[in-house]
């Protein structure tokens, strides 16, 4: 019996996950950028050859990977992140990195999962998690530790609401904290790639939270030119409050 997409994905998340954590306690943390190309290389590796063996007519996207455009053409292709959070990986203690795989068929995402190994999780479209309720009066909202949005100081002044910061490491773990209830939104403007979110904003959309570019549009995936350089995900009650406030402050 052939494994459905949705496990496979969650499948293939962890066990890449399971690898990077026997890597990171074999190597230790002396030399942080062996570690980091250690991690990068062995995580894609592993799941190169497992979508070889399992889905070896599906095209991979991969951010460790030869870009090849002949997936424009394909009706099935995986995006992957084999390491996503490579600077907290090699921080020792730090649990903010995740392994990403998302499958993309015929201009939407339909499954994914992202693998959060140091902390002992995997979220996926296979089993939806409950997405918490939020309090709108006091809105937890984080963004990446180096390079954070211009605006996100003049978009908490303009929220009617109390606004906490909260850094956390890699795309993946910031997309899963929104969807665990242990922040409210996701706001980034910094430049990234199609891997960083594809998976991240399955599983968001899998559990009805609110994922778009901040202007409000579609994010598009499996384009020519990979760059997706902004991202809001949060609660969907958050939405407009936090899209017009966007649209107020640019």
């Amino acid at each position: 019996m052939t494994q459905d997409d949705h496990a496979l994905a969650r499948d293939l998340a962890t066990e890449a996950g399971a690898l990077l954590l026997r890597l990171r306690a074999d190597r230790g943390f002396a030399d942080t950028k062996a570690l980091r190309d250690a991690g990068d290389r062995e995580s894609h590796l592993y799941l190169m050859d497992a979508f070889k063996r399992l889905r070896p007519d599906d095209s991979v996207l991969s951010e460790e990977g030869r870009d090849e455009l002949s997936r424009l053409d394909a009706e099935r292709v995986w995006i992957v992140d084999p390491l996503d959070g490579t600077r907290e990986y090699a921080e020792e203690g730090r649990g903010d990195w995740a392994v990403h795989v998302a499958l993309w068929e015929r201009s939407a995402l339909t499954a994914g999962a992202v693998a959060l190994p140091a902390q002992g999780r995997t979220l996926s479209t296979a089993e939806p998690v409950a997405l918490p309720d939020v309090d709108t009066a006091h809105i937890r909202v984080t963004m990446s530790r180096t390079r954070p949005p211009e605006f996100i100081d003049r978009l908490a002044e303009h929220l009617d609401a109390d606004v906490e910061f909260v850094p956390i490491g890699s795309a993946g773990a910031k997309v899963a904290a929104v969807l665990l209830g242990e922040v409210d939104a996701y706001v980034h403007a910094g430049g990234q790639y199609e891997w960083d979110s594809a998976a991240p904003v399955a599983v968001a959309h899998a559990v009805g939270a609110h994922a778009s570019r901040i202007d409000g549009s579609p994010l598009a995936y499996n384009q020519e030119d990979t760059k997706l350089p902004d991202i809001l995900v949060c609660h969907p009650e958050l939405a407009p409050s936090l899209l017009a406030g966007i649209r107020a402050v640019l």
